[in-house]
């Protein structure tokens, strides 16, 4: 990491700033693959210089800066440079207040970089800002490299946990996400919830320290859970699939090892088999899959329900307080009108003993008094009479306003025992739908379950099915394998049959040879001249020798490549060795043999007739030209030029009955390779010995 660090160094100079101590002290002691600045202040310049080396480094696999009291200028511009980078995988921003302007680069980041699969965002400042956290939960919904985000302490709302449920509908790679102590509430748990349902690959969501209900957090646990099952049993049929088709690719090798043919209706039954049980695969999980995915809508419109009814009961509980407290009003206002009444009857009736009173006063003063007093007597009684209607009137409205408000009560009591009859039946409707619910989870578990013994029984059958169907291809193998032994040893007698008949070539071919040569030699004491051109034929002889001997060393080389060829080609040099030695002993045996071997060499010699009938036309052109030498030499000295012609002539007829021999070796060479492979060695190393003997111009191998 030195050449990090003076890169550091130089780009601190060439923007007019000192490098940090602290951040050189680190790079010194920086681990390998790792940068960890964790509670160092960087500086602006700081940011700047690492954001312009992190486009371009390609060691640092874990970047930590955690706890760097970053800037919004110093933040924009590390991620900047990260946008570029294509080797980090985990990025930890932790406690460095990131704002309005830190998300903006997040979201940016998210957008652009395609490595990093862990950020740590804790104890930041994300969720206030409504405008920048969509963005980054929009560049978040097209993410595909992300597995982990944490986002704890970020003050997220119920607004930011909406706009990150919408972004989990569309990202199908996250797998955890981490959101607690927010301040998400029963709004944002609600949102969620709700995009579960459309999110598979997310199996760890916390939401702890949030203010969202229990029912609520109890289906964000049974989700998860249900993904996590879904990825475990994708994992387990991915690995026998890959299972399934290291076998499949085992089979073709050996197919292509034991050649061709002999294995494709198997194989192709064995390629049927495994499609079949794959589409029967991927029907049951289809099926299974609507099955849950109706049960969860079941289960959703229940939790709906409930919710509403819960609503409902709520309500009714609310108007019933109110109803409650109006009627304690109402007996308040009751009592103290009870008490008024009482009072004012108890003044009435103090009121009428002092009338009475009063009136034996009057009456004795009236006897008593004389003429003055008898003048104000009637006073009084009026006044009294005067009173006593004012109570009575009093009294009356009193009993007609304790009326009113008896009436009042007696409605309020009605109201409040009907309000209580519906809380009773919301009540028990919320215990039977409640109940119903259950039972029907209940159900729809034991479901969930049977769907998954039926799927693990198929995945057990197809196992079962598999192991039985490898068995069968081992069996089958064996019994290639033995087939193709006996295949061999046929085709060893073949080729000894095959090397007694190209000996008996040789020696025809030999003695022809031998007359030809005979000739020639007659003809080269005649025509002195014509050496320089032989010697020129002989030196192109020369030259084609040298390239079968090149063929002969690729041909070795090839023999080298392969253990089992090379064992094979000594047995068979040995042999050769012998039948060279027991060569004369053969010939001698051939007329004895060759009745019965009649019937195993027919099929060869129906391939070399049309060679044969080739090989008689050149020999019959030989014996014209032997005609025709015999010709030149009763004519030597009366036709010399025309004798030259004619040797002419019979020299490049020789050049082409040579490369025709050579081009019949190639094809029958080829036929050989194509008519027993697992004998291309044999039959190579039979070809060296024929083209080493002396006589390879004139005999056609095989």
């Amino acid at each position: 990491m030195e050449e990090f660090q003076h890169s550091y160094r130089r780009l601190c100079k060439e923007s007019g700033a000192e490098p940090q101590e602290t951040v050189l002290q680190q790079l010194q002691e920086l681990p390998r693959g790792r940068l960890d600045l964790a509670t160092q202040s960087l500086t602006v310049e700081t940011c700047r210089a690492l954001g312009k080396l992190l486009q371009k480094e390609a060691l640092l696999t874990e970047l930590i800066l955690s706890d760097c009291m970053l800037s919004e200028e110093g933040a924009t511009l590390l991620l900047q440079g990260l946008c570029a980078n294509t080797v980090v995988r985990f990025l930890d921003l932790k406690g460095n207040n990131l704002q309005a302007a830190g998300a903006e680069a997040l979201g940016q980041l998210l957008r652009q970089n395609k490595s990093i699969q862990s950020l740590t965002l804790e104890w930041n400042n994300l969720g206030p800002w409504e405008d920048a956290f969509a963005a980054f939960c929009g560049a978040l919904a097209g993410n595909g490299a992300l597995r982990q985000l944490d986002l704890r302490n970020n003050q997220i709302s119920h607004k930011g946990a909406e706009e990150l449920a919408l972004a989990l509908t569309r990202n199908a790679h996250l797998q955890q996400l981490d959101l607690r102590w927010n301040s998400i509430g029963l709004l944002g748990g609600r949102a969620l919830v709700n995009c579960l349902p459309r999110n598979r690959t997310l199996w760890r969501l916390e939401l702890a320290g949030n203010n969202v209900p229990g029912d609520i957090l109890r289906a964000v646990e049974q989700a998860m859970d249900h993904n996590q099952e879904r990825q475990t049993t994708s994992r387990e049929n991915r690995a026998r699939t890959h299972v399934l088709s290291k076998e499949v690719q085992h089979l073709q090798e050996e197919k292509s090892r034991q050649g061709s043919g002999w294995l494709c209706p198997q194989f192709l039954d064995l390629m049927e088999t495994i499609d079949k049980q794959r589409k029967e695969m991927a029907r049951s999980s289809r099926a299974s899959a609507a099955c849950v995915g109706q049960l969860q809508e079941a289960l959703n419109e229940r939790h709906s329900i409930i919710n509403a009814l819960k609503a409902k009961l709520q309500m009714a509980e609310a108007a019933l307080a109110l109803s409650e407290q109006k009627a304690q009003g109402l007996g308040e206002l009751l009592a103290m009108a009870e008490q008024e009444q009482r009072s004012l009857a108890q003044r009435q009736a103090k009121e009428r003993r002092l009338e009475q009173q009063v009136g034996r006063r009057a009456g004795g003063q009236a006897v008593l008094g004389g003429v003055t007093s008898g003048a104000h007597a009637p006073s009084h009684p009026q006044e009294a009479a005067e009173r006593e209607s004012k109570l009575l009137r009093d009294l009356s409205a009193a009993n007609e306003k304790h009326l009113l408000l008896r009436n009042q009560v007696d409605e309020l009591e009605r109201k409040v025992r009907s309000q209580q009859e519906q809380l009773f039946l919301a009540r028990q409707e919320l215990t039977n739908t409640a109940a119903e619910l259950k039972i029907r989870a209940v159900q729809a578990e034991e479901r969930l379950e049977l769907e998954k013994k039926r799927s693990r029984q198929s995945l057990e059958d197809v196992e079962q099915l598999r192991a039985k169907e490898v068995e069968h291809m081992t069996r089958h193998l064996e019994e290639s394998e033995r087939a193709m032994q006996e295949r061999v040893q046929r085709l060893e007698a073949s080729r000894l049959s095959l090397e007694e008949e190209l000996s008996r070539v040789k020696a025809a071919a030999l003695s022809e040879r031998g007359q030809a040569e005979e000739e020639l030699i007659k003809a080269k004491n005649q025509v002195r001249l014509e050496e320089q051109r032989l010697a020129h034929l002989e030196e192109k002889l020369r030259l084609l020798a040298q390239a079968r001997d090149e063929a002969q060393s690729a041909c070795l080389q090839q023999r080298q490549t392969v253990a089992d060829a090379q064992a094979r080609a000594s047995q068979l040099s040995l042999q050769v060795e012998g039948l060279r030695r027991r060569l004369e002993e053969l010939q001698q045996e051939l007329s004895n043999k060759d009745q019965e071997k009649v019937a195993e060499v027919t099929r060869v010699r129906v391939e070399l007739r049309e060679q044969n009938g080739r090989l008689q036309a050149e020999l019959t052109a030989q014996e014209a030209l032997k005609e025709k030498v015999a010709a030149l030499e009763r004519q030597l000295k009366v036709m010399a030029s025309d004798h030259r012609e004619a040797l002419l002539d019979r020299e490049s007829e020789n050049a082409s009955l040579r490369e025709k021999l050579r081009l019949k070796e190639a094809e029958i060479a080829r036929i050989r390779e194509e008519e027993a492979q697992r004998a291309s060695f044999l039959q190579n190393a039979v070809l060296a010995y024929v083209q080493g003997s002396p006589l390879r111009a004139l005999s056609p191998q095989k």
